[in-house]
């Protein structure tokens, strides 16, 4: 099974925005990081937003934040509304099933084991899952992350 690159740079997409909590990120900054196309970011952003996984702010000013915790970002969700098909074989696929011997054959049965499996893993996984070292995933962007000064910390006027 191979997800497509839409599923991989919708995840990413996430990633990157899990890891500047307290930022609104432009699809630019998401672009530039991983060498995506802005073009299918924009297509991408959208649909997470309508989905509900982003929040996104319009205007010069405007971004994008997670449009929920994101240890309530489940990864069987996420692949599920970005993935287009997971008819894996053609007896899966209902009315347009040609196969001779899909009535005698188990494969079918097999695959969708298989992929309720698939699924399984994913949906035990959160978003939350894949960012638990933000520090680590912002050097490997090649970005530094500065962490917000604590409220007890007051900086001198000078």
């Amino acid at each position: 099974m191979r997800l497509t690159d839409y599923t991989d740079y919708a995840l990413r997409t996430l990633i990157y925005v899990a890891v500047h909590p307290d930022e609104l990120v432009t699809i630019q900054r998401i672009a530039d990081a991983f060498d995506i196309p802005k073009n299918h970011l924009i297509k991408i952003v959208q649909q997470l937003g309508q989905d509900g996984f982003l929040h996104t702010v319009r205007g010069r000013a405007g971004g994008i934040t997670l449009g929920r915790p994101a240890a309530q970002i489940n990864l069987g969700d996420v692949v599920r509304a970005t993935e287009p098909d997971f008819r894996m074989v053609e007896c899966f696929h209902g009315e347009h099933n040609h196969c001779v011997i899909t009535r005698v054959c188990g494969l079918r049965g097999v695959l969708r084991t298989a992929l309720q499996a698939y699924f399984d893993v994913l949906n035990g996984y959160t978003l939350e899952d894949l960012v638990d070292k933000p520090a680590a995933v912002n050097r490997a962007l090649g970005e530094s992350m500065t962490l917000p000064m604590p409220r007890s910390v007051k900086r001198k006027a000078g």
